[in-house]
C-alpha cells in the first residue's frame, strides 16, 4: 500500500484487523530479506535495545509492545514486552535507559470494543461515511498527547499527558537529546520540546 493512503486509511487498517505486517531482516551483503515475524496488526516503529540483544516493535492495533530477540537463548521468539493505554506510533531508546513511545492517541473504550469484534469493525467499514474523519471528530474531545518511557523490562517508568488537549495530539516521534525531549505529531506542523 502506497504511504499516504495508508496514512490516510489508518483507521480503517486498524478497524478492519488486517494482519499483514511483518518484521524483516535486510543482509546488505547477500542482499537478501529474511521474514521474522508476520500475521503482524498495524506494526510500526523499532528500536534495538542497549547491548543489541532484542529488537522492540509497536504493534499499533494491539496497543502493544512487541520484544523479538535475536541473541541468548529465546534468539528468533517473541513476547508480549508492554500493553499500553493507546496506539504506539514510534519508540526510540533513552539515553537515560529505557524506551519513550509516542501515543497516538489512548484508545477510547468504543474501540477497544470494536476492536474485539473484528466483524463489527468490518461493519463499520461499509457505511456510507468517512471513518477516519469520525474518528478525528471523536478524538478532538479524547485525544490527548501522550508519552511513555518503558524499562528495558517493559515496566511503564514515565507517562506524560497533556491533560489539557489543547497542545499534543497524535504524538508520533518522542526523541531524548541533552534531557530535552523532541515532540513530533502526524497532526502538527511543528516539532515539540519538552524539558525533562
Amino acid at each position: 500500500m502506497h504511504v499516504c493512503a495508508f496514512f490516510r486509511n489508518y483507521i480503517s487498517v486498524i478497524l478492519s484487523g488486517d494482519k499483514t505486517g511483518r518484521l524483516m531482516k535486510y543482509d546488505p551483503e547477500s542482499k537478501q530479506a529474511q521474514v521474522l515475524l508476520e500475521n503482524l496488526s498495524f506494526p510500526n516503529g523499532v528500536a534495538l535495545s542497549k547491548n543489541g540483544d532484542f529488537i522492540l516493535l509497536a504493534e499499533t492495533t494491539h496497543c502493544r509492545i512487541l520484544r523479538y530477540w535475536l541473541k541468548t537463548l529465546k534468539a528468533g521468539t517473541f513476547q508480549v514486552f508492554a500493553q499500553l493505554p493507546g496506539f504506539p506510533d514510534n519508540i526510540r531508546r533513552s539515553p537515560i535507559g529505557g524506551f519513550w513511545v509516542g501515543i497516538h492517541p489512548r484508545r477510547l473504550w468504543i474501540l477497544k470494543l470494536v476492536l474485539s469484534y473484528p466483524s463489527l469493525g468490518n461493519a463499520l467499514l461499509k457505511l456510507p461515511l468517512d471513518i477516519t474523519k469520525a474518528y478525528s471528530y471523536m478524538a478532538k474531545w479524547t485525544g490527548r498527547g501522550l508519552i511513555i518511557r518503558l524499562s528495558e523490562q517493559g515496566v511503564i517508568l514515565e507517562m506524560l499527558e497533556d491533560t489539557s488537549g489543547n497542545r499534543w495530539k497524535s504524538i508520533s516521534e518522542v526523541v531524548e537529546k541533552d534531557e530535552t525531549l523532541w515532540i513530533g505529531s502526524v497532526k502538527m506542523p511543528f516539532a515539540g520540546k519538552y524539558k525533562i
